[in-house]
């Protein structure tokens, strides 16, 4: 069993790995910026340690620092949380050539699952339907324009390496296909170092579910359902849900076994999230594996009861998963919010600065994973996520009135915070009825829906 566990992340999720760690009796290290000398999970750490300056390419993106902090600590293994380098192969390698166990899957899964090209291919060879786009990468403008003619637009140009929504376009003619291809393959490159893209064709108002799964060391995997996380702004998630409203049973269980049978083919173990897009016909089609823990994993654990953190430790220390799919059952209904520093009437510009009051949401079916409080100063550095506030009831109707009265009771003063949109989300009739898609948040709100992917 690992011993002594070091946190390579920041914030709520690396508060929410202490934790998990305490639970299994476990030591935990954490290692932070010069930005992040105050925060407050790092009281919750057996040790600290300062690894660079604020900018994460100073800090938390430094391999060799954080590699260096295990060893000096003692850690045997390392949690990356998620962001940085959760989803980076060549660490993950790096770790286990070191002596030091990477919470997460095989580098070489990784590799395989990482690149969303190469992700494609693997999920036809497992006869997992992918949304139809282009056999290989595209290199010019040229076979773009080939391909768009062909298939018809819209067509959606996307970032092999990579996700949340960097290198990514919508193109709706010839012009803005040139134009998108360009700006795509530029993003990709400054953000993954990485500017290769393939064309998919666009699914019109699609609704995104993803799919949980676990897998251990021994070929055993299993998945615990879907989320709804078609509430989005520019492919960022606002609101995630268990189980999808409105979706059929038999869909349902087509997509969950289809994420199954992607991982196993690709030898993954460790926590996942196999992404899919579904038609208006619930027609579904993968689009990628994130191999990861994913931000919105609670609403998960809320609809199942376990603990998604501590089974990535308990299968990265070698042990068997505990129990079976038939073991797996979504009691009642879960969804979350994510409260981000960013102020959604000044076009979601983000927020830093000194929580001056902080009076969190409580109440019976309520969680918030959160590092925030008053008094702590948000810095510009990072994400803007400040907590998660979620709850589970019944039934997704008392969820949503929950949750009404939750966003009322929470009060954050002295920065701007997303608590206002929600609001209007969960008073707007068709999210209440459950007719989402991912074009819902500017269609209703902000009504440029025909602009998406073009900013």
């Amino acid at each position: 069993m690992i011993q002594r566990v070091l946190v390579a992340n920041r914030g709520e999720i690396a508060l929410r790995v202490i934790r998990a760690c305490r639970d299994l009796n476990l030591s935990v290290v954490v290692v932070y910026s010069t930005a992040d000398r105050d925060g407050p999970w790092l009281k919750q750490a057996d040790e600290a340690i300062c690894i660079g300056q604020g900018p994460a390419t100073e800090s938390y993106l430094r391999r060799e620092r954080i590699i260096a902090a295990a060893e000096i600590t003692g850690a045997d293994a390392i949690h990356p949380g998620y962001g940085f380098l959760s989803e980076n192969a060549d660490f993950a390698e790096i770790c286990r050539e070191c002596n030091i166990e990477f919470i997460g899957p095989s580098h070489e899964a990784m590799k395989r699952l990482g690149n969303k090209n190469q992700a494609r291919g693997l999920a036809m060879k497992a006869n997992v339907p992918v949304v139809p786009g282009t056999e290989g990468l595209i290199e010019s403008e040229e076979a773009a324009l080939k391909f768009a003619r062909f298939a018809g637009y819209p067509v959606l140009i996307k970032a092999a390496a990579g996700g949340g929504g960097r290198g990514m376009r919508v193109a709706h003619n010839d012009a803005s296909l040139i134009s998108g291809f360009q700006t795509a393959k530029q993003e990709a490159l400054a953000a993954f170092k990485d500017g290769s893209v393939y064309i998919e064709k666009y699914i019109e108002k699609p609704r995104h579910i993803e799919v949980q799964i676990l897998g251990d060391r021994h070929g055993n995997v299993v998945h615990l359902y879907e989320r709804e996380c078609s509430m989005q702004r520019r492919h960022q998630k606002l609101v995630e849900e268990s189980p999808a409203p409105n979706l059929p049973s038999k869909v349902r269980d087509r997509i969950c076994d289809a994420a199954v049978r992607l991982v196993k083919s690709a030898g993954y173990y460790s926590a996942g999230t196999c992404e899919f897009l579904v038609d208006k016909d619930n027609n579904f089609y993968f689009i990628e594996v994130n191999a990861r823990i994913q931000v919105e994993h609670p609403v998960t654990e809320l609809v199942t009861g376990i603990d998604l953190v501590r089974e990535q430790i308990r299968i990265a220390s070698g042990e068997k998963l505990s129990f079976r799919q038939s073991d797996i059952q979504q009691r009642g209904s879960a969804i979350e919010c994510r409260i981000n520093a960013e102020d959604p009437d000044n076009n979601f510009q983000p927020c830093p600065g000194l929580i001056q009051k902080w009076i969190p949401a409580g109440g019976p079916g309520i969680r918030l994973d959160t590092h925030a409080c008053s008094g702590y100063r948000i810095p510009p550095n990072y994400d803007s996520l400040v907590a998660k506030l979620l709850v589970h009831q019944p039934t997704r109707d008392d969820a949503i009135k929950v949750m009404r009265r939750a966003l009322g009771e929470f009060t954050v003063e002295g920065i701007k915070t997303t608590i206002p949109i929600h609001q209007k989300i969960f008073n707007t009739p068709a999210f209440i009825e459950g007719m989402v898609d991912t074009t819902f948040i500017e269609r209703v709100f902000y009504g440029h829906a025909a602009k998406l992917g073009k900013e």
